[in-house]
């Protein structure tokens, strides 16, 4: 399960990721879902507020050319999926 904490500095974070305005574009397309029980494999997201209790720390990068990661926010579950393989794939959970 991708349980995601969001971290304030780019060196504590395990991922640099960019949110990408189309869905092409992205690496991994990502729903985010409201309880942990819910949060299963890279796809499914769900946010903790510590560190501590987060499966990966991501940072939230400006520009796509300092991501490790290119995302895209799906509203289904069925939608989310990595696009293409990628070395994070089965790393984020």
């Amino acid at each position: 399960m991708a349980k995601v904490y969001v971290t304030e500095y780019d060196y504590q974070a395990d991922v640099k990721v960019y949110r990408v305005q189309n869905d092409w574009d992205a690496d991994l397309l990502y729903v985010e879902v409201k309880n942990s029980w819910d949060a299963s494999g890279d796809e499914k997201w769900y946010f903790v507020d510590n560190d501590y209790e987060a499966t990966i720390k991501i940072y939230w990068v400006t520009n796509d050319w300092d991501a490790d990661l290119k995302v895209y926010k799906v509203t289904n579950d069925w939608d989310a999926k990595w696009r293409h393989g990628h070395q994070w794939q089965n790393r984020l959970s």
